[in-house]
Formats: structure tokens, C-alpha cells, sequence
């Protein structure tokens, strides 16, 4: 009988690497080198070893290997896991890969190597190891060190910029006879397709994985997780991205649910096993003939890739505000070049733009380096008593006060940057919404109708469709009354200039994308198609289905990005604890000369524009208390005014008004707690989760007429676990929702016995 050479292949590399392995472990050597070496061994390189047959089949495999370990390391990285390493990981991950990379390719130029290959010789020796440096952390017991979870931080964001480096090295290596300009057009046409793709991914895996995932077993997670990897990884390479890319973001979106620790376990098996052959692939290509003759070079890489990455990774550090021995720390612990290295290795000779010979030099240098991590890491400490003691005072004293604690922003400042991580994202993620679909309207939608309608027709309702997508997504990218901005344009007229500015590039941006498909169909000239388009959009996006729609949209969209933070909060703190520390209440008088004096609640759409809500007033005229009052009522002097609303929105109302405040802002659970002397006038706050039953279930809140009928109005609610405060007025009402009313105690009564289980 017949044995393929592939079952004969994979017999001898995973029983080698079984052994090797063992062996390893006991030297306590790491298990990579291990497979490295064996696959030295079985390559036609060392003929003295059972050798493999079928190599192309193995690189097969291998190919495979990557997309798995890309997978998984999507895995261990989530969207919100990039917000809390922080600036420190953020900064020194891109001064030290930069850095390196930099170095990288200015050694290859000089000791004769190509263009291509120096930029490859760059990028393979500026990202470390996370699994040899997670080890070493592990074996010298330094896991609880401070230093260590900004070291893993860094590694956490080299992980991204690795991926997204290959997909620019990918897209550079084809497009090497393209020029300049269609290079950049090319790269930022295919970064607007990843963000539409991540959030349509984010919009739709955790609603389906929520549905399906408590009738399935391990055997079907491990089918369906892994189809979904090879298939992200399928469409990343037909829309011009590396199949490393698709995967890596297919673990990113499991990532972000609450079954990223079920998925994780279940494939790791497939993991493992495909892991160790890639490693092994990577000693198979390993020429002894090429590090006999290039010993030299490979040491002198290793010392170039050591001596860049203690230098910029401790630059790094230090320009993120860390001391100067948390800086030498970090930066002896990133020095081993990492795994990432041989995946970027593989790429440039699949593409055919770097020399094979440099694959075996980097890997041996590779080896160097990992196996003087736990050298270097444990003599950190000496190094750091070195300088402390070497170096000069002045410089020791202009260190210690750029990295104090005391070294912070002013208020002004951070305002701003708040304001402009704001406006970015919103300019960036509704921005590419609305030029996508302009798009692909015009290049896909308009000639598959064209093949049903007259061409009239189809440029007709082509146009219909794209407009209608802009105008959902107008108004959540213009924000004009989000609290940064009204802050901003309150504390100081000198922040009104750019702000007027920031407001115009996002008309210019609207106008622009609004032109692309009259222009494309009509040849009509920008200026006469200007107004009627624009007037258009803003008819439309001011109507209710359009703002319902979105909103629909907008809340299952953050709830499932924040799945797995809401999964883990319940799980610490329990449900529903959340609104009355963070509503706020103020009370004030109104002043004597009052601009607004004499308008009425409906006049002055102080909630609208504000977010903050009027829901009690004491009338000095008539000494009468009114509760929630209703937009007719009109405000005059003396008035005591009761408001709701968050604390950054509650200050800025302050500045409106013109009141001094003359107590610190309360929270609801302060207020109700002093409120309730007064009985008769006292507010009260109910929890209620909705049966589907009750009249007002499956409306808009502005339709459930709540406050006409019920008299309350809804402070909050919580879809799925996904707290919702100070809620739009067109978001429905569903069956499970918990919403937290205000009202008299009757009223309040009356509406939680409408639901079954009020809480």
C-alpha cells in the first residue's frame, strides 16, 4: 500500500518536534528554538536525518500556520484592551519600531543590500518577541513587576502595527512600479473598505454568536470560528489586503464578545499543532551553507537589533512620562526579535521581492537574541544602578521632572484633546460610511440596476439610496451639540475661531462625498448642485424614521462593541447600578436679569441642544411646585429650577445660564436621599424591566407619549446590559429593556404596575 509523503512528512516532523520539545523544556530552553532546530534536522540541508519529501505541501501547511497564529493573536487583543494599555505601550511601541526599522534599513544600505531587502532587513528586526519575553517573565518571576505590564502593553500594540505592517509591505511590493500618488490613493481606498468591514463585523458576529452559541459544542465552535478565520482571512486578500490581516481581525472581533474565552480554548489545539509546523517550516529553510558564510553579518545583525531596540524602546518609554529605570527595564526585556519576524521573512520571498539568503540569517540571528533575553532582563538592575550613579546630576534632574507624576496637562488642554479625539473619529468612521457608499454606489449599485431599469431610472435611484445612507449617518457626524464642543465654546471666545473651523471641514467633507454621484451621473458643476443636495440631506435627516433608524443602529453597534466589558461588569457589580451615580441633579434660582426670562421649556430646547432636562420648578410667583414640568411652562425670576443631566453637561449649562453654582453638583442618589423631607413635592426614581405587555412596548420614547399620559419621563435604560444615558427620544422601547423613570411616587407607582416584574 501506497503511503502519501505527506502522512510520512507529518510523521516525522510532529514526532521530531514531540521529542525535541520535551527535550527543551527540561534545559528550560524555549520550546521555539526546538522547533526550530528540528526542522534544521529533517531539511534537505541535513542528510544524515530522516528528511521531508513533499516541502511545497508543508509550506502549504505552514501558510496555514500563520493564519491560525494571526488568529489567535487577534484573540488575545480587543478594541478596549487598546484603550487601557495606554499612551506609555502606544508611544514606545512607535518610537522603537520606527526607530529600529529606521536602523534596520540604514545597516542593509551599507553593507550593499537592495532597496527591498533593507526595508524587510528593517522590519523583521523591530518587533520583539511576546511569547520568549512572556516566558522570561514567567521563569524569573518578575510577572507582578510594574515594568512588565507596560513591556506586554508595548507587545500588545507591536502585535497590531506588525499586522498592519505586513499589509503595507504587502501592498508596497506589488505596487513598486505604481506611482506615488496611486500608491497612497490605493492604500487609503482599501483602509476605508477594513473600517466598513469592522464594523459591519462588530455589527453583526456578536448579535449571531448571542443566537446560536448556547446550542452549540466545542466540535461545532472550533468548525465555525475556524471557518470564519479562513474566510475574513479569503476576503481580505480578493479586496487587495494579506490573508495575515483577515485573520488577525477575525480574532479581533471574536475578541470583543463575551465567547472569546470558549473560542480561544476550543481551537487551541489547532493552534498548537500548526504553530509548531510553521516554526518548523521556518528550520527547514534554514541554509547551513549561508550562516557559514555569513557568521559575521548574523552577529552583527543580532547586536544592531539588541543595541536599536534598548535604545528606542527606552526613548520611548521615557517620552510617555515613565522613570529612567522603568525605561532601561523595558527596553532590556524587548530586546529578543520576535516570531512576527519569520511571518514578515515568508512574506517577502512569497512575493519575491526579498532574497532568500536573507532567511537564515535572520532566523539565526533570531536565536541569538532569544536565547540572551534571560542574560539581559536579569541584568537590568545593574545597568539602572550604573547609570543612576554615572550619569550627570542635571540630566538626572531634567529626567526626574519630565517623568513626574506632577507633569500633567492643563484642563484647557485636555479639553481640546478630548474635542479632537472626537471630531478625528467621527470624521474618520461616518466620513468613510458615507464616501464608501458614494462609491460603491457608483462603480457596483448603479450597473446592476442599469441591467434591470433605464439608465435614467437606475442613475435616479441610485442617487436615492446613496443619499438616503447619508442623511442616517448625517447628523451623528456633524455632533454640533456634543458637551466637548458646547464647553469649549463656552469657557473662551478664542476657542471659537477653530472650532468654526473644525465645523466647516466636516460641511466641506459632506459636500464633497454629496457631489461624487451627481457629478458621476449627471455632469452637473459642483456649485449649482450644492444647495438643493445639501437642503435635501438635512430635510431628510431631521425626519423621524431617518433619526430612528439610526439610532437602532448606533445602540446595537456599541452595545456589541462593549459586549464583553458589560459581560465582565455584570459579573463583578451586578445590574442596573450604574444611573444614579452617574445622573446629575443641580437647583438654582433664576436671576433677576436673566436673558431667558419670560420663555417658555419649548423655547429654550435646553434639553435638546444641552442634554440637560428640566424636572422640577418651585413658582415664585404662585409658590406652587410643579413636577416635570411641560414645555408651556415658562420661566421668570425667582423660579427654582431642579435639572438632570451629566456632570460635564450640567457644568456647561452653569455657563449658559449665567449662575454662579453655589453647592458641588450632586448625584441623583444624593438628591433623593435629601429630597424625600418633602413628601408632598418629593421626586422618586423607579426601575422597571419591560414585559412586552405594557402600552407603551415597541414605540419611540417620543411616541410612547410617557410624559402626557404616565407623567415621567425616562432618565435611562439598558439594552442587553448596554447602559443608555440621557436616551434619544426616537429610541423604541423593546421587550427586556430596563429603564429607569422619574416622576411623583404615584405616577412612578402607577407606571412600574404596568410590568410584571417591576425592579
Amino acid at each position: 500500500m501506497h503511503i502519501p509523503s505527506l502522512l510520512s512528512d507529518l510523521a516525522i516532523m510532529l514526532l521530531s518536534a514531540g521529542v525535541v520539545s520535551v527535550i527543551f523544556k527540561k534545559l528550560k530552553l524555549p520550546v521555539i528554538i526546538g522547533y526550530i532546530a528540528v526542522g534544521f534536522l529533517i531539511s534537505p540541508y541535513f542528510p544524515m536525518f530522516f528528511n521531508v519529501e513533499d516541502t511545497s505541501s508543508i509550506n502549504t501547511w505552514s501558510e496555514i500556520g500563520v493564519i491560525i497564529i494571526l488568529f489567535h493573536i487577534g484573540l488575545e487583543f480587543d478594541f478596549h484592551q487598546l484603550a487601557k494599555i495606554g499612551s506609555t505601550a502606544i508611544i514606545t511601541a512607535l518610537v522603537k519600531m520606527s526607530g529600529v526599522m529606521l536602523v534596520g534599513y540604514l545597516f542593509g544600505s551599507l553593507i550593499g543590500l537592495s532597496t527591498m531587502n533593507s526595508i524587510f532587513l528593517g522590519a523583521m528586526i523591530s518587533i520583539s518577541s511576546t511569547v520568549v519575553i512572556k516566558r522570561s517573565f514567567d521563569e524569573l518571576g518578575l510577572r507582578k513587576e510594574k515594568y512588565t505590564s507596560l513591556v506586554m502593553g508595548t507587545l500588545i500594540m507591536e502585535d497590531v502595527l506588525g499586522v498592519f505592517m505586513i499589509v503595507v509591505l504587502s501592498t508596497f511590493s506589488v505596487g513598486q512600479k505604481v506611482s506615488g500618488a496611486d500608491f497612497a490613493g490605493n492604500l487609503a481606498l482599501m483602509g476605508c473598505y477594513l473600517i466598513i468591514w469592522l464594523i459591519l463585523g462588530i455589527f453583526l458576529l456578536p448579535t449571531v454568536l448571542n443566537r446560536i452559541m448556547s446550542i452549540m459544542n466545542d466540535e461545532m465552535v472550533t468548525v465555525l470560528s475556524l471557518g470564519i478565520c479562513f474566510g475574513m482571512a479569503l476576503i481580505a486578500r480578493r479586496i487587495g489586503f494579506s490573508v495575515e490581516l483577515g485573520a488577525f481581525l477575525a480574532g479581533s472581533l471574536f475578541a470583543g464578545t463575551r465567547h472569546a474565552a470558549r473560542v480561544e480554548r476550543t481551537t487551541r489545539g489547532v493552534k498548537d499543532m500548526f504553530g509548531a509546523i510553521f516554526f518548523l517550516s521556518v528550520g527547514m529553510m534554514v541554509d547551513p551553507h549561508v550562516i557559514a558564510t555569513n557568521w559575521v553579518s548574523i552577529i552583527i545583525i543580532a547586536v544592531v537589533a539588541v543595541g536599536a531596540k534598548l535604545v528606542f524602546a527606552m526613548a520611548g518609554m521615557i517620552l510617555s512620562g515613565q522613570s529612567l529605570n522603568t525605561a532601561v527595564k523595558s527596553g532590556f526585556s524587548l530586546a529578543p526579535i520576535g516570531e512576527f519576524s519569520f511571518i514578515i521573512a515568508s512574506l517577502g520571498i512569497s512575493l519575491g521581492v526579498m532574497d532568500s539568503y536573507l532567511y537564515p540569517i535572520i532566523v539565526a540571528a533570531s536565536i541569538i537574541t532569544i536565547l540572551c533575553t534571560p542574560s539581559l532582563i536579569s541584568h537590568s538592575n545593574s545597568v539602572c544602578e550604573y547609570l543612576e550613579e554615572h550619569l550627570p546630576d542635571k540630566l538626572k534632574d531634567k529626567l526626574r521632572q519630565y517623568t513626574s507624576n506632577d507633569h500633567i496637562e492643563e484642563e484647557k488642554d485636555q479639553d481640546w484633546v478630548i474635542h479632537s479625539k472626537g471630531f478625528f473619529s467621527r470624521l474618520v468612521v461616518y466620513g468613510v460610511i458615507m464616501l464608501v457608499t458614494a462609491v460603491l454606489g457608483v462603480r457596483f449599485l448603479a450597473p446592476v440596476l442599469n441591467s434591470w431599469l433605464p439608465s435614467m431610472g437606475a442613475d435616479a435611484l441610485t442617487c436615492v439610496m446613496i443619499y438616503l445612507v447619508i442623511a442616517i449617518f448625517l447628523k451623528p457626524f456633524m455632533n454640533l451639540h456634543n458637551t466637548s464642543f458646547t464647553h469649549l465654546w463656552l469657557t473662551s471666545k478664542a476657542n471659537r475661531p477653530p472650532l468654526v473651523v473644525l465645523v466647516l471641514v466636516k460641511v466641506i467633507v459632506v459636500i464633497a462625498i454629496a457631489m461624487i454621484p451627481i457629478i458621476k451621473f449627471y455632469g452637473v458643476h459642483w456649485l449649482i448642485a450644492i444647495v438643493p443636495i445639501l437642503a435635501a440631506i438635512i430635510i431628510v435627516g431631521k425626519t423621524d424614521i431617518v433619526s430612528t433608524s439610526y439610532i437602532q443602529m448606533e445602540t446595537r453597534f456599541l452595545r456589541n462593541l462593549n459586549e464583553k466589558t458589560i459581560h465582565r461588569e455584570e459579573a463583578e457589580h451586578g445590574k442596573q447600578e450604574w444611573l444614579d451615580e452617574d445622573i446629575n441633579i443641580i437647583s438654582f434660582f433664576v436671576p433677576l436679569d436673566a436673558p431667558y426670562i419670560g420663555k417658555s421649556l419649548s423655547e429654550l430646547h435646553w434639553g435638546k441642544n444641552h442634554n440637560v432636562y428640566v424636572v422640577k420648578m418651585h413658582l415664585n410667583r404662585t409658590g406652587k411646585y410643579l413636577l416635570l414640568p411641560g414645555g408651556r411652562t415658562h420661566v421668570h425670576a425667582g423660579d427654582k429650577i431642579y435639572a438632570v443631566g451629566d456632570k460635564k453637561s450640567l457644568q456647561n449649562y452653569y455657563r449658559l445660564i449665567g449662575v454662579e453654582p453655589k453647592r458641588a453638583i450632586r448625584t441623583l442618589e444624593e438628591f433623593m436621599e435629601t429630597d424625600y423631607g418633602d413628601t408632598d413635592h418629593a421626586l422618586a426614581c423607579g426601575v422597571i424591566r419591560l414585559t412586552g405587555d405594557e402600552p407603551y412596548s415597541g414605540q419611540a420614547i417620543l411616541s410612547s407619549r410617557m410624559l402626557d399620559k404616565w407623567h415621567c419621563v425616562v432618565l435611562g435604560l439598558q439594552k442587553d446590559g448596554y447602559p443608555i444615558m440621557m436616551p434619544d427620544p426616537h429610541l423604541i422601547l423593546r421587550k427586556g429593556d430596563v429603564i429607569w423613570v422619574m416622576g411623583s411616587n404615584n405616577n412612578v407607582g402607577r407606571l412600574e404596575a404596568l410590568s410584571i416584574t417591576p425592579e
